[in-house]
């Protein structure tokens, strides 16, 4: 299962789900500035980086940003 890290300002975690809605891809969404444990999941992903949208699967990030495009979450850690 896909785990999509986004915020909700940001247009890139829009086309990025909309990318994987139009694939058909499954995925859960976690909006990082509404949940913290998802913020210190995707944090400890990143290294400390909080860029988004993160896509992660089976535990591993295999994608930062979309088409090489990302926002700064900003939130209080």
């Amino acid at each position: 299962m896909l785990e999509l890290y986004t915020i909700e300002s940001c247009p890139y975690c829009a086309q990025m789900r909309a990318d994987l809605e139009w694939k058909r891809e499954a995925f859960i969404e976690y909006d990082v500035e509404k949940d913290p444990g998802a913020l210190k999941r995707v944090v400890k992903l990143c290294e400390g980086d909080c860029n988004v949208p993160v896509l992660v699967r089976n535990g591993e990030v295999v994608q930062v940003g979309y088409e090489g495009r990302s926002c700064y979450a900003r939130v209080d850690r």
